[in-house]
């Protein structure tokens, strides 16, 4: 049986919408994907129901849940996001067994909750190596060219392991060895050319999924 995997999707006026790229390389990776709605209280639900979880990308957190004022030049996210998946990751922070892909404000949620920092504005030249285009990385989770697109980042992972970082130095992975499988990234995997760091990452997270599902 194929393991399911949840994706988040955006509120956006009164449609839910994600980038058909993130289904495409699950069901690639030979994944079921199923499009999550951000519903306040179907957290657990969805738990019951999917085997493993990729957090997508959008804009930008509300800071103040972590104390700090949220920056002006920030593109909030809707606060019905934010509140549905930081619940949900969460609640997945005592099912190591549940493996976790977090992409661009994804990745940030994962660096967040584990007491991680970040910049809210990146400054240049750095801001436009991770401007909609492509640039290096390297790290133990692998090597090469990936697309990026976003103006902040982590400067610090809190809890968690840098896995990567960008040629400029920025963090562009953490993860979390002690789980089955939980990996964040500031690029966006499903734009990716490069085997490993692009669809590779969907085929670990669906071949870690694929452990816990019983035929």
């Amino acid at each position: 049986m194929a393991p399911k995997i949840g994706i988040t999707s955006d509120l956006h006026e009164t449609r839910h919408r994600v980038g058909a790229a993130y289904a495409n390389a699950v069901l690639k990776g030979g994944g079921t994907p199923i499009i999550l709605p951000p519903l306040i209280g179907e957290e657990s639900k969805y738990i019951s129901i999917c085997d493993g979880f990729v957090f997508s990308g959008g804009d930008d957190p509300n800071m103040e849940r972590w104390g700090v004022s949220t920056h002006p030049s920030a593109t909030v996210v809707n606060k019905q996001r934010q509140d549905f998946e930081l619940t949900l990751l969460e609640k997945l922070q005592t099912l190591p067994e549940i493996p976790v892909l977090g992409v661009c404000l994804g990745m940030q949620w994962m660096g967040l909750i584990a007491g991680g920092t970040l910049d809210q504005d990146l400054s240049s030249p750095i801001a436009e190596n991770h401007a909609d285009t492509e640039h290096a990385i390297e790290g133990t989770i692998g090597s090469g060219i990936v697309h990026s697109h976003h103006h902040q980042a982590m400067t610090t992972s809190g809890n968690l392991l840098v896995a990567a970082r960008a040629d400029d130095g920025m963090i562009e992975a953490i993860q979390d060895e002690s789980r089955n499988w939980y990996v964040g990234v500031q690029w966006h995997p499903e734009r990716t050319t490069d085997e490993v760091l692009g669809q590779g990452l969907f085929d670990q997270l669906v071949a870690a999924a694929q452990s816990g599902v019983t035929t």
